[in-house]
């Protein structure tokens, strides 16, 4: 890979950060806090939360196998995608490659940073050829954008196809694994130490529940934590959100008890919507939803909201005509759609 100073926009390279009251004393012992212009009333909510989430980043290195120097942390997943453009691309001037079908913020936040999108179709089968995205990247693509497991899509992409990519390119090579709880292929995350290029993105909203907290997680480099920490927010991961998520991975165990059920409902759930007559196909997944081919999405998916039932229509994305994503429910909700399908 290029050096790092090279994939950085310069300015941010050069950057000093702005020092938080809560950073100035790190590693010293205070119990009064006359520092940050806070109200002394209202403890603990009047104080400003640690910047750099110490307690829950050290939970989280129990949980992950992940130090705590090689993870950031933000408000959701989002977050991170959008520190990746500030960070790495300057606008106007500067591209990134993904692959399509994808989660759609990635091309979002390029907009928003007016950095260019190249979208590389996946094949028929949704699978990703490594030649393709490489040939796709010019001396301006400052990262790659893949997701395993894919959303819409559901399939975990081919791991030797991703390790070709890192190793192939020389800049960022950034691996949404927002699903990978769900599914039967390891995580990326042990390949950190090996490819500096590479960064994971992972999150608590999808198998551990709490996608109302929005915390996401970045596993990277110790120098791309850093160059992310000088660019984010003082404060961007606020208190409460600390404390639930500390609470939550203080229980993995429960966590993958959902995953379990989750995995058996989704069996079931696709053996039922496959016998459906409006249903053509339903493709392989490894996430938490799945992807169906209907013989007319959007008639469906109308019925379906007029019933109280929302899935999610995905019939104008590339390589998705006539497709519905539905994600997995509680045993009862999923009945109640299977129910309202086979009344169409």
């Amino acid at each position: 890979m290029k050096s790092l100073e090279q994939l950085v926009r310069p300015n941010i390279w050069s950057l000093a950060p702005y020092s938080s009251a809560r950073d100035e004393y790190s590693g010293k012992e205070a119990h009064v806090f006359l520092d940050a212009n806070e109200n002394p009333y209202n403890d603990p909510y009047n104080r400003y939360p640690d910047p750099l989430q110490r307690e829950l980043k050290a939970q989280l290195e129990r949980v992950k196998g992940v130090p705590s120097e090689n993870i950031f942390l933000g408000n959701g997943s989002d977050e991170a995608i959008d520190l990746a453009y500030r960070v790495f691309c300057e606008p106007g001037r500067d591209n990134v490659v993904a692959i399509a079908p994808t989660y759609g913020m990635y091309k979002v936040c390029a907009d928003i940073n007016h950095v260019g999108y190249r979208p590389v179709l996946l094949d028929e089968h949704f699978e990703l050829h490594a030649e393709k995205l490489l040939a796709a990247c010019d001396a301006n693509t400052k990262i790659v954008w893949m997701c395993s497991p894919n959303n819409p899509t559901g399939n975990s992409l081919n791991r030797q196809e991703i390790m070709k990519v890192v190793e192939g390119f020389e800049g960022i090579v950034i691996v949404d694994e927002a699903y990978i709880d769900f599914a039967q292929q390891m995580s990326l995350r042990q390949e950190l130490p090996t490819h500096p290029n590479l960064i994971i993105l992972q999150t608590m909203s999808k198998a551990w529940g709490s996608a109302a907290i929005r915390l996401g997680m970045a596993f990277a480099s110790k120098a791309i934590i850093g160059i992310y920490n000088k660019v984010k927010y003082p404060y961007n991961v606020n208190l409460l959100t600390q404390q639930q998520a500390i609470e939550t991975l203080r229980d993995p165990y429960t966590i993958d008890k959902y995953v379990k059920m989750l995995l058996t409902e989704r069996t079931h759930l696709i053996q039922s919507f496959a016998e459906l007559p409006i249903c053509e196909e339903v493709y392989k997944t490894d996430a938490n939803f799945f992807l169906a081919r209907m013989t007319d999405a959007q008639r469906i998916y109308d019925y379906l909201v007029d019933k109280g039932i929302i899935v999610r229509n995905r019939t104008h994305i590339q390589l998705c005509h006539n497709c519905l994503r539905v994600t997995i429910g509680t045993r009862t909700e999923n009945a109640e759609l299977l129910s309202a399908l086979r009344q169409y």
